[in-house]
């Protein structure tokens, strides 16, 4: 049945006042449609087609809501189905009484853009998008759109555009913009084939026979993981020194990295299936109300009847400012971010939710996303497990088979676990959440039987990704969420030595060298005197017997108690620097090597993913480029890691070798300048290696969401109280 669109309740209507407009548009609408028909052929449902021009040319004139699909480009797996759910979509559009039109952009996949220049234009490319839609959306005066959600950047690109559009259409006095948003599906983790399993397996016992016991476990441990793309990465820096030690040759290690490959993705595309970035953007996409449950979380391109559920709702939205996509996101962030928390979310979106905020013109910053986190404990409530067979695919099927509604499941058990969520603001089901969770058909998290994903106990007391501070810096962020307790534990009040490297390039060959820590060892990089420092404090236990051990027999007992730490500094990937590039290979290098990943934690002001597991520090400001703190350390330096204090300062270390912890950096900065001044001219020269059309300056930092300045300027209303429109301050 048929939900007919209100029309546009206002009296701007550039179709009406410029004839050039109905002369162009109406093929393409008739192009869009006639396409639609025949993509779907047998699936299509509906009486026989009645668009006409002169049909789509009265629509246009009558001020018919003009909806834009926004899709996103083939060559990311997340985009594969697009045309199918374009075509979906365009049908019940036009079905409805509106006006259907079709547009893609651009969207580069970070797992493809790894260890490559284009990770440099990662985070470029998220205000090159909402760039895009917003010139698109304004330059043909569409009035709402339905957004194909994939992945990385792409979904707040377009979330920042909608909230963006929405602020300016009611400064202009125009109808408030509307939004819905449709995830793309999960896309299902491979399997390694059980031939080249065994071979895998026949290798670690080689690696074993050899005495190469850290190659035999890190690579058992690698094939204990659903095959995404991210596990190949892991694949790769174990059978690189599986290759160097001679264990197998290149062709070998060739021959398992394809079949690995062809053996990862589905056919059909989707959003992987690891709790990175993609599905992050999902969950906290959600959780700011604007996607409809019916396409929530699928295991498969939504079809016609899940499309209409998402479309039809429109009509309850259309001209009402409760429902324009700037409040929505506003009057839901609270809710946004403690979802964000408890399903252990990706690092990336600490900054995009604040660049969303932005764009919607609303004063945001890092601190208040925090001061909102840690306003009431945010347990975790997501028991995700890429090796126990619980990732976002089995999420999504847990959904499918009616067991579980995904974050209005977790919505519910964050009420039942005393967390104050806004009951009342609007989602784009034409609801608030308490009209949604009136309806208690499987929302509970103990309707899942086998494997539950939500929880409804939660795992522990908190959860998410803290801010930093500290001495030698304004703020970084830390995924706690991705430690586990006894991981947290090894980290948290504990001094490490940093181990500097100027960028990613130079780390990554560092920390593929399964020698590192016996080259730190042979070359003395550590000062003995701080080593038995360091021993006091890290371990006071051991230092009594310890203390009078040589340096490369107290190192090695060190390194094996997990006494010793190292801060690993990867400087140079700011925004400005080198567009802030996640570190994600040098972190999966640490992972990759058992010893390494006991006693090192990685520290950057290039950005982390959700993939990140460990002890990873990043968006750290003011950026090397920027004169930060980070430029100045050195290796040999001693930093103090209080995790959970929300605190990593430079330690002082005249005091420090006296038995006291003291944190001073005042003088550091002023005895450094001349190695400053280098590195800042190796990251200039480095600098240029990105296309001058895309680096990013004119930015905010990585606190601010780095936005174009002039978004940044033009936010000035306050989230808690300006122009925040909710259904307790309106007559239905």
């Amino acid at each position: 049945m048929k939900t007919l669109y209100p029309k546009i309740n206002n009296s701007i209507n550039p179709y009406r006042d410029n004839v050039q407009g109905k002369a162009n548009e109406p093929i393409t609408v008739a192009g869009l449609l006639d396409r639609s028909k025949q993509i779907l052929g047998p699936e299509y449902e509906g009486s026989s087609p009645d668009w006409t021009l002169e049909e789509i040319y009265n629509r246009l004139e009558e001020n018919a809501p003009r909806i834009a699909i926004i899709g996103g480009s083939s060559d990311h797996p997340a985009h594969i189905m697009d045309f199918k759910t374009t075509s979906h979509a365009a049908i019940r559009i036009w079905q409805n009484g509106g006006v259907p039109f079709n547009f893609s952009t651009p969207v580069m996949c970070d797992g493809t853009a790894q260890s490559n220049q284009g990770m440099s234009y990662s985070l470029q490319s998220r205000n090159a998008v909402a760039e895009m839609v917003v010139n698109q959306m304004e330059a043909h005066s569409y009035h709402g759109a339905f957004v194909i959600q994939g992945c990385d950047k792409q979904p707040l690109g377009v979330v920042s555009a909608m909230a963006h559009l929405d602020r300016i259409r009611q400064y202009r006095g125009e109808a408030p913009f509307f939004a819905t948003f449709a995830p793309a599906h999960v896309l299902q983790g491979g399997t390694i084939p059980t031939e080249l399993f065994k071979e895998l397996e026949e290798v670690a016992k080689v690696a074993e026979g050899q005495g190469a016991n850290d190659i035999a476990d890190d690579l058992r441990d690698a094939m204990d993981y659903i095959l995404q793309c991210s596990s190949n990465t892991a694949f790769q820096g174990v059978l690189e020194r599986a290759t160097e030690r001679g264990i197998i040759t290149k062709a070998v290690h060739k021959d398992y990295e394809k079949r690995l490959a062809v053996a990862t993705c589905d056919g059909s595309g989707g959003v992987c299936a690891f709790n990175g970035t993609g599905n992050s953007s999902r969950h906290l996409v959600a959780g700011m109300g604007l996607v409809h449950p019916a396409v929530e979380l699928l295991t498969q391109s939504p079809n016609q009847s899940q499309v209409n559920e998402a479309l039809d709702s429109l009509a309850g939205m259309i001209n009402n400012p409760v429902f324009g996509a700037a409040n929505i996101m506003a009057t839901n962030i609270r809710n946004a971010i403690r979802i964000h928390s408890a399903s252990g979310g990706s690092t990336n979106l600490m900054m995009h939710i604040v660049a969303g905020m932005l764009y919607g013109g609303y004063k945001f910053s890092l601190w208040d996303l925090d001061e909102i986190h840690h306003s009431h404990p945010i347990p975790d409530l997501f028991n995700y497990s890429l090796t126990e067979g619980r990732d976002i695919f089995s999420l999504a099927m847990q959904c499918c088979d009616s067991e579980s509604r995904g974050m209005e499941t977790l919505f519910h058990e964050l009420l039942e676990n005393g967390v104050p969520m806004d009951v009342d603001a609007p989602t784009v089901a034409a609801k608030t959440w308490r009209e949604r969770l009136a309806k208690t058909d499987n929302l509970s998290a103990d309707h899942v039987k086998e494997n539950p994903i939500i929880l409804k106990k939660p795992r522990r007391s908190f959860s998410g990704v803290d801010v930093l501070t500290g001495n030698f810096f304004e703020s970084a962020v830390v995924k706690i969420s991705g430690m586990p307790t006894p991981q947290l534990n090894q980290f948290d009040k504990k001094v490490a030595f940093v181990l500097y490297f100027e960028n990613e390039e130079e780390a990554n060959r560092n920390l593929l060298d399964a020698d590192l820590l016996k080259r730190l060892k042979k070359n003395q990089s550590f000062a003995h005197q701080n080593m038995l420092s360091l021993l006091r404090e890290n371990g006071p236990d051991f230092y009594e017997t310890w203390k009078n051990d040589d340096y490369e027999l107290l190192f090695d007992k060190m390194v094996e108690e997990s006494i010793l730490k190292i801060a690993i500094i990867v400087s140079g990937q700011g925004p400005v620097a080198f567009g802030m590039p996640e570190m994600f290979t040098p972190m999966q290098h640490i992972n990759a090597n058992r010893q390494l990943k006991r006693v090192a934690t990685l520290i950057s002001d290039g950005r982390y993913s959700g993939v990140t597991y460990g002890a990873a520090i990043g968006h750290m400001t003011p950026e090397a480029m920027e004169g930060g703190g980070i430029l100045y350390l050195k290796t040999g330096d001693l930093l103090y890691l209080g995790l959970r204090e929300r605190i990593l300062n430079y330690v002082d270390e005249a005091s420090f070798q006296a038995g006291q912890l003291t944190f001073n950096f005042n003088d550091i900065k002023s005895s450094r300048e001349k190695l400053a001044e280098e590195r800042l001219s190796s990251i200039k020269k480095r600098q240029k290696f990105i296309a001058a059309s895309n680096r990013m300056v004119g930015h905010t930092d990585a606190a601010s969401g780095v936005v174009p300045m002039a978004v940044f300027e033009e936010a000035e209303l306050d989230y808690k109280k300006d122009g925040l429109i909710n259904f307790n301050t309106v007559v239905k």
